[in-house]
């Protein structure tokens, strides 16, 4: 196992600063996701560990060796591509045997090797198929074995699951998380899917314009992102305009653009200002008895049955639109034009200064 060290790193396409000041430590044996919208420097960074791109500037660690100038073939890096990569003339265990026998390790351990991942990713039925008689998904987990068949010190995977349909993507991130943990190699996994990534990752560095915007645990992630891009990013929530008052307590209070009030005496120690805040649609709740607590009433504009989950767009009283997400009652469907009384978990808010830059949450 390996850890990834990289410190200030620099890349530069002609005139184009794409990743300008980069630094990352990538923990030995974790499954560490770069997730990002397209063009954000994700699979150019993953190239730049790999030694497919030049580094124009800083420095690269695989533990304690220093990697700028060493070949692609000298990193011991195994590689899964979005396109599978695998060759169309060699049959599943040629495919895997491929990169041992290039190390010119002795028949008998290609063998052994070769059969130990193909059992690994449940493939060795097919051993002796062409990857035309396989189905993508398959195709996608004979370029894992193969990569893992060399014992590499760290796994690259860039956009692996692009191009599978939604349920093989479900199901073959599952084994791909399963594989990783059972080999505990050092895993690099690109994806511009959000589910995706909270999915296998033990940790997420989310990057914007060649930035990293924050790097976290998927919980840590979603519940305290560090600004206003990383939680609209991850997940779905809503932006909202509000002011951060003190009443006559001194406790700081959450004013949102509907008037209705938030005690929020986390922020205490702010003075009176402009915030934006960040409200999850699941963190919303529905009141029944609107007498019980402060509540504030919206209209109900559309709504999506999911089947665990219904999903309602709702107006407030001011005609702004939330979106609002509830368990599915069975016996129970709320309509286009119903008026319901919400409330908002107080404990699930994030508070961000007016240009989205700094969870004030997290100030102290």
């Amino acid at each position: 196992m390996t850890q990834i060290k990289i410190e200030h790193a620099k890349k530069v396409f002609g005139d184009a600063v794409v990743i300008p000041d980069l630094n990352i430590t990538i923990k030995e044996g974790s499954l560490f996701t770069l997730l990002g919208p397209s063009g954000c420097g994700k699979t150019t960074l993953l190239r730049m560990i790999a030694g497919f791109n030049s580094i124009e500037g800083g420095d690269f660690y695989f533990g304690e060796k220093r990697i700028n100038d060493s070949e692609p073939s000298k990193r011991n890096i195994g590689m899964v591509f979005q396109n599978y990569a695998i060759f169309p003339h060699l049959t599943v265990r040629e495919n895997v045997e491929f990169g041992l026998k290039q190390r010119k390790l002795d028949k008998g351990v290609v063998r052994e090797r070769a059969e130990k991942y193909l059992k690994l990713i449940q493939m060795e039925k097919f051993m002796d198929r062409k990857p035309e008689q396989l189905s993508g998904g398959q195709q996608q987990r004979v370029a894992l074995a193969r990569a893992l068949a060399i014992n590499p010190d760290v796994l690259l995977m860039d956009e692996p699951l692009s191009n599978l349909d939604a349920k093989l993507r479900v199901d073959m991130r599952q084994a791909i998380r399963e594989i990783q943990r059972e080999v505990g190699i050092t895993t690099v996994y690109v994806t511009h899917d959000q589910e995706e990534a909270m999915a296998i990752s033990d940790q997420i560095a989310v990057m914007k314009d060649g930035i990293v915007q924050q790097v976290g645990s998927p919980k840590s992630l979603y519940h305290r992102p560090a600004n206003e891009f990383v939680a609209s990013f991850i997940g779905r929530t809503n932006m909202l305009n509000a002011e951060l008052k003190h009443n006559e307590q001194g406790l700081a209070e959450l004013q949102l653009q509907n008037g209705f009030i938030v005690p929020y005496p986390r922020l205490n120690h702010l003075d009176d200002q402009q915030v934006r805040i960040s409200i999850r649609p699941e963190d919303f709740i529905r009141v029944e008895d609107a007498a019980s607590v402060d509540t504030f009433e919206v209209r109900i504009e559309d709504s999506v049955y999911l089947g665990l989950n219904t999903e309602y767009v709702v107006a407030l009283t001011d005609k702004h639109h939330i979106q609002v997400t509830e368990e599915s009652s069975f016996d129970e469907d709320l309509i286009v034009g119903d008026r319901v009384h919400l409330t908002v978990n107080t404990n699930k808010i994030n508070v961000y200064c007016t240009d989205g830059l700094t969870n004030l949450s997290e100030v102290k």
